[in-house]
């Protein structure tokens, strides 16, 4: 819907002329007051004009006997990480009530730099939910990786004024913001006054205040209840994360008050749809909090009205006039399962979304393999006491383990009797050709190997396996399909899904994307792995700045000492 003159919102919200769109007879849940308001909804462009009257409209919807909320917004995500385009996602989850996506594109700007963001800030002027953009703040997330590009304030800059953008994404380098890191002084100071987004996981104390100190207002990596309480206490904003791997929902649940709900959000971080398909996305989210016996408006106030004003987005999050007509239409609250959703006015259906204009794709064949074989997996070392990842299912946190694994002719091999998996980082973006090997335990894996190039936040091959010439083949087929997820088992790709899109995301229909997802998931089953999402758990294996031990291009990454190990 296109916005219309002032005159004629106002002519339509008194009742003068017939209103665009007129929603009959629902019932209008106050997000401020908590009253349930009998009346009609109109409906004038992308504005709402009135509620709680009886208005005439040149359209008219029947909602007799619905509640109606605000559209839900997700506060903080990668859309990059459902594995598909900004507009296959709109298709996939704006008919689930999610009207506003707040991204950070820094996993395909970790890849094609400013290219990557202008793709974003481009495809969101064209969808019918509304992505607004911030600024991808740590590209590289630290200097303990390769990444395919370097992001300064200077690169920034120029775009913080854009229509779309809100501020500055996730400032993920802690330890540079509380040491006054050069490079990031500078980007913050860039950005202050504006919007920046936390990233600071166990943080606590006086560290804690420092980071607050910098002008940092939200934070989605807090993982006890805890832990969100004195980010609260420290003027941040907690959103509560329920991604496919990132779960948190259930430790914070109980944080989420009538008090404190004005000052917490809802977000999914990294959610693919698969996860979509089977559980939800912030639907979901909501129908579990309130399972949970958190009070149903303090759940729906996270979902939209605080998410709006932690954000600045000051047109939406109620059912107002002169608000955005961001609007869910449902049978039942406690369900959450929308009927209709209105975007701006407009009806998501199909018709709306095979009207929009899609752009090209960018970063095409950015997956370099450098020469490897089954013999660029040993791992040599004289010492028997040995660094070993230690999955955490359901989290991206992990442990910081240490095994004696002797060598046997130079290489310590892995052993699926004991859970100890070779772990193997690859660059591809042609700058180094690096190649690390560790150990990680968790993936409960018995035999082949499985490879992925969606690897946080640099997106270089991650591959774990217990046979090397299978993690040769899975990384050498990586590069053969511009990039995707792979598994394979006795010398054969037993799944695949290609994503050729800076090797994150599919040119493919959301479904299909789903449907390979599954494929991926029993094949690794095959090979013993009995992590619910074991991809995007790889994928997580490999970011520096979650503690406590991560594996990079340069090696194994001690995070709590923020240094690679020698």
């Amino acid at each position: 819907m296109t916005k219309q003159p002032l005159e004629t919102r106002i002519a339509q919200g008194r009742g003068d002329e017939p209103a665009d769109l007129v929603l009959k007879g629902g019932r209008v849940w106050c997000m401020v007051t908590g009253a349930r308001i009998a009346g009609d909804v109109a409906i004038c462009g992308q504005h709402i004009v009135g509620i709680g009257a009886e208005y005439q409209g040149k359209r008219e919807i029947d909602v007799r006997g619905k509640t109606l909320v605000p559209g839900f917004i997700d506060t903080h995500l990668h859309i990059e990480s459902s594995c598909i385009t900004p507009f296959e996602f709109d298709r996939c989850v704006t008919p689930r009530g999610v009207t506003t996506a707040i991204c950070d594109p820094h996993e395909i700007a970790n890849v094609a730099g400013l290219i990557g963001i202008e793709y974003f800030l481009n495809a969101s002027s064209r969808t019918v939910m509304d992505i607004r953009v911030n600024l991808s703040s740590c590209v590289p997330s630290t200097h303990m990786e390769t990444a395919g590009a370097n992001l300064t304030a200077r690169d920034l800059a120029p775009l913080k004024d854009h229509l779309r953008v809100i501020g500055l994404a996730e400032f993920m380098n802690y330890p540079g913001v509380i040491h006054r890191d050069p490079t990031c002084m500078e980007k913050l100071h860039a950005f202050e006054g504006c919007h920046i987004d936390g990233h600071a996981p166990l943080l606590s104390g006086r560290d804690l205040n420092a980071y607050a100190s910098a002008g940092i207002r939200t934070e989605h990596e807090a993982t006890s209840a805890a832990e969100a309480t004195e980010k609260l206490q420290k003027g941040l904003r907690v959103l509560i994360r329920e991604g496919s791997v990132s779960k948190d929902l259930e430790a914070l649940a109980e944080v989420l008050t009538p008090v404190t709900a004005a000052y917490m959000c809802l977000c999914t971080d990294d959610r693919n749809p698969l996860d979509i398909a089977e559980h939800g996305h912030l639907d979901y989210m909501i129908r579990r909090l309130i399972e949970k016996g958190r009070d149903p408006l303090s759940v729906y106030r996270a979902a939209s009205l605080s998410a709006a004003e932690a954000f600045g987005l000051k047109d939406r999050g109620q059912i107002a006039p002169g608000k955005r007509a961001d609007i869910v239409v449902l049978e039942d609250i406690t369900g959450c399962h929308a009927e209709m959703v209105f975007c701006g006015g407009v009806l998501a259906d199909d018709a709306a979304f095979a009207a929009r204009e899609e752009i090209p794709p960018v970063a095409r064949a950015s997956v370099h393999v450098p020469a490897i074989t089954a013999a660029s997996f040993r791992y040599a070392g004289n010492a028997s006491e040995t660094p070993v990842i230690g999955i955490r299912p359901g989290m991206i946190l992990t442990d910081h383990l240490r095994e004696e694994i002797p060598a046997s002719d130079g290489d310590k091999r892995p052993d699926p009797s004991r859970d100890l998996a070779r772990i193997t980082v690859i660059e591809r973006h042609g700058i180094n050709g690096n190649i690390a090997n560790g150990f990680v335990r968790g993936f409960q894996m018995t035999k082949g190997a499985i490879a992925s190039t969606v690897c946080h936040d640099h997106h270089n091959i991650a591959v774990v396996g217990v046979d090397y010439a299978d993690m040769a083949l899975a990384a050498k087929r990586l590069g053969e399909i511009e990039g995707g997820f792979v598994v394979v088992e006795g010398g054969q790709v037993a799944a695949e899904l290609a994503l050729p899109v800076a090797g994150l995301m599919s040119l493919e229909p959301f479904e299909h994307v789903r449907d390979r997802l599954v494929d991926l998931r029993a094949a690794a089953r095959a090979l013993g792995v009995t992590l619910e999402e074991p991809f995007l758990q790889l994928a997580f294996v490999a970011l520096p700045v979650i503690p406590h031990l991560k594996i990079t291009d340069l090696g194994m990454v001690d995070v709590d000492k923020f240094e690679v190990i020698p």
